[in-house]
């Protein structure tokens, strides 16, 4: 067969290639290969302690969100004071404080990795689908197996599992129904069996009509005078379906549309607005008392109506609605910001604008004197005691203790493996280049490991499942 001049150089690459990796592999005990053995040594030595690293890691990450330790830095969640101290990525985060949680309840997968025997890879599969009746049937194809081995194992399990959540859903859905009929008293009794997503839609409805029947009642009692009257939940419950019915008839049955904002009226006097310490009014419309912090978060980017009230609280001048903050400049802060400017947040949708000086105490509703807060965020710097400070141009973040909330913990250069083996050994773990991976090149019958586990994993009714 005839070759080209590339093709020619091509096969002797490749031929050389081929002479060199055969030179090397039957040349084993040259020195060069006798410190690649060492060199390998250590790297899997190295990745042992770097398992049980991660084991003393994930139980300690397990008691710091335990004991809420993230919530004194302003951090929504554990996950996100990881992203922000420890610089991991938010979804990895999030799995890491799943999987430190899961080890609590699984000794054996657990011990495994104290020991450094497996990996944080092959735990996070684990953690997914193990359970106290299959952890050790598990364990043993994570020792002896390598972590795709494990993994395989995981997708194939879940996928039996959603094929029979997926039935069992179904079969709810086509079970549903709904029967009604007078009874010999005349009373309208109900039976119904419906889908998990109508029963929460149901019970949110009748939730919401309970909440308009009882504010309604005790509007009617304040303005009559009346005495409270005990009334029962599944009385209410009653009386709420029938509303339902009423609003429905009175409206038509259509689709709920997304988006609908219901307006808060807060009254608030004046001098309250600006300093809490004044006595006055700040309450809603029905009277319930409003904290001054609260109303001031809202009033930093909301849409306000100016009234002007008697001095029995009727209004005698209602305002047009304006927002606090423009159109065109909310367009430039979020240009600007990009989201929360809160030290770790990474929150970009559902920001307020907050002014750092309020307008109230006469700061300036302009581009340098507004940042953007994610709602959780802006709570804490009204309600929270967070405050906000500048140097310059730049601001930072205070915590109610007065500690500095930085915007980057400074990173490490230390370096730790040495300290890492040194703690391991006063543990009394036994971790060499052994210590990890255990799989001897075997295939793995997946059939027999997927029917094993489904053997461990009981249906509700005591019976065990079969791959049939």
């Amino acid at each position: 067969m005839a070759l080209d001049e590339c093709s020619a150089v091509r096969y002797i690459h490749y031929m050389l290639e081929g002479t060199q990796l055969q030179q090397q592999v039957a040349r084993p005990s040259a020195p060069t290969d006798q410190a690649l053995d060492e060199l390998e040594n250590e790297l899997t030595t190295l990745a042992a302690h770097l398992n049980a690293g991660n084991y003393r890691f994930l139980k300690l990450l397990a008691e710091f969100d335990l004991r809420g330790g993230y919530r004194g830095w302003g951090m929504l969640t554990c996950a996100h004071w990881l992203n922000w101290k420890c610089g991991v990525g938010l979804v990895a985060a999030r799995e890491r404080v799943r999987i430190a949680h899961a080890l609590e309840t699984l000794p054996k997968i657990s011990d495994a990795m104290r020991r450094g025997t497996i990996s944080y890879c092959k735990v996070r599969a684990l953690t997914r689908i193990a359970s106290a009746e299959n952890e050790a049937y598990l364990l043993s194809i994570a020792e002896n197996g390598t972590v795709s081995h494990v993994e395989k194992t995981v997708r194939l399990f879940q996928r039996v599992e959603r094929a029979e959540e997926l039935n069992a859903a179904n079969q709810r859905y086509e079970n549903r129904s709904l029967n009604y009929y007078f009874d010999d008293d005349g009373s309208f009794v109900i039976r119904g069996r419906l889908a998990p997503e109508q029963g929460t839609l149901i019970a949110n409805a009748l939730e919401a009509a309970q909440t308009a029947l009882r504010d309604a009642a005790r509007a009617s009692r304040e303005s009559s005078g009346a005495p409270d009257g005990p009334c029962d939940a599944s009385t209410q419950r009653a009386d709420a379906l029938a509303l339902l019915a009423e609003t429905a008839l009175a409206h038509g049955p259509a689709p709920l549309a997304a988006g609908d904002r219901h307006l808060v009226t807060v009254h608030i006097d004046e001098s309250v607005l600006r300093d809490d310490a004044h006595e006055g009014r700040c309450e809603t419309t029905a009277g319930s008392p409003v904290p001054p912090a609260t109303v001031r978060r809202l009033c930093c980017d909301g849409s306000l109506v100016p009234m002007v009230d008697d001095e029995h609280g009727n209004p005698i001048h209602v305002g047009r609605k304006t927002r606090a903050i423009p159109s065109a400049l909310r367009r430039a802060l979020d240009a600007r910001d990009g989201g929360c400017r809160f030290p770790g947040c990474s929150n970009s949708r559902f920001v307020d604008a907050h002014h750092v000086r309020h307008w109230v105490d006469g700061g300036e509703t302009d581009l340098d004197n507004l940042i953007l807060l994610c709602r959780r965020h802006h709570r804490f710097v009204h309600e929270y005691g967070f405050e906000i400070g500048r140097d310059g141009k730049d601001i930072h973040f205070t915590r109610p203790d007065g500690r500095r909330v930085v915007v980057r913990p400074p990173s490490s250069s230390v370096d730790h493996s040495e300290q890492l083996e040194h703690d391991h050994a006063r543990m009394g773990l036994a971790i060499d280049h052994d210590t990890a991976p255990r799989w001897q090149g075997d295939r793995m019958n997946y059939n027999w490991v997927v029917g094993g586990l489904l053997q461990r994993s009981l249906l509700p009714h005591g019976q065990s499942r079969s791959l049939s």
